[in-house]
């Protein structure tokens, strides 16, 4: 007889990775890059390095603060069953420490390393995601608003490094942020209403139902359309910017609006969600290739 193969525990570096959810990690330093590149002005090379490591340091620690306290409501869902706490592979205490580590790390390198606004910032987006935001998504459809404050950030924390300031193009991508996170996690919320349900996330759709919250995704998209496209008015990208945005932005608002007539509302909502990142991967590609005028300021 065949003796049984045990699997091998990945190693704990890997599990570290986990927390710091580099697919999450990715898409922040993405936004922040955009608001980098559109900022007038220029900076050292130690303080982009600052800008850079600073952002992947918080939002690792606000992502592995994230997995500590929700280890038990992981379990319930079979997407996130299998990250390290719930699955067992890391302690509950080993999560904490890290992400109280990488936080004690990442405030002083943006604060010091950069300036104290963009500190500020990050402090902020850290301390509302993890002790607001996490913990109201237990209470009801209001933690999405408050958890697209920090989600909204990253753009800002980039052109903050820069300027050493908040100014209205810099306002402006963090309304773009914030808007666009609200039909997103809403398309996610449809088609995951099931687990969420069984792990006590209290989302838009099982609180109002689904009628409710397909009209707020057709509103908040069709809010996204103008605050994308102020950019142009401001000067803070060009015209090809302008045009390919308004595309973008009428095709997100014809997903949402698919939704009222939607055969499947599973196959409906990914699709919906697919094509959110497909937008905003689409409209910070354009602020490098037409974010030139005001850089170039």
């Amino acid at each position: 007889m065949s003796e049984a193969v045990i699997p091998q525990r990945p190693p704990v570096w890997r599990d570290l990775l986990a927390l710091a959810k580099p697919s999450i990690t990715l898409l922040v330093l993405i936004t922040t890059t955009g608001g980098l590149w559109l900022a007038p002005g220029a900076l050292s090379g130690t303080q982009l390095a600052a800008t850079l490591l600073g952002t992947i340091i918080v939002v690792a620690a606000a992502n592995a603060l994230n997995c500590y306290l929700e280890r038990d409501s992981d379990k319930l869902m079979s997407r996130t069953r299998d990250r390290p706490l719930p699955a067992g592979r890391l302690r509950p205490e080993t999560a904490l420490y890290f992400g109280l580590t990488l936080a004690a790390i990442s405030l002083p390198v943006l604060t010091f390393g950069v300036n104290t606004t963009t500190g500020l910032l990050a402090a902020t987006a850290l301390v509302s995601y993890v002790c607001l935001y996490t913990p109201l998504k237990q209470v009801g459809p209001v933690a999405l608003l408050v958890g697209s404050i920090p989600g909204a950030m990253p753009p800002l924390l980039g052109w903050s490094a820069v300027t050493g300031g908040v100014e209205w193009p810099g306002i402006v991508l963090f309304g773009i942020m914030f808007i666009w996170q609200i039909p997103h996690f809403l398309a996610i919320a449809i088609y995951r209403e099931r687990e969420y349900a069984r792990a006590g996330i209290r989302t838009l759709p099982i609180v109002r139902g689904l009628q409710v919250t397909k009209w707020h995704a057709i509103g908040w998209s069709a809010l996204l359309l103008p605050v994308s496209l102020a950019l142009y008015p401001l000067g803070a990208a060009g015209a090809l910017y302008f045009w390919v945005t308004l595309a973008l932005g009428v095709g997100f608002l014809g997903f949402a609006l698919a939704g009222l007539r939607a055969q499947s509302n599973e196959s409906w909502s990914r699709s919906f969600f697919l094509y959110s990142l497909i937008y905003l991967t689409a409209l910070f590609a354009m602020l490098v290739i037409d974010g030139a005028p005001l850089h170039a300021g």
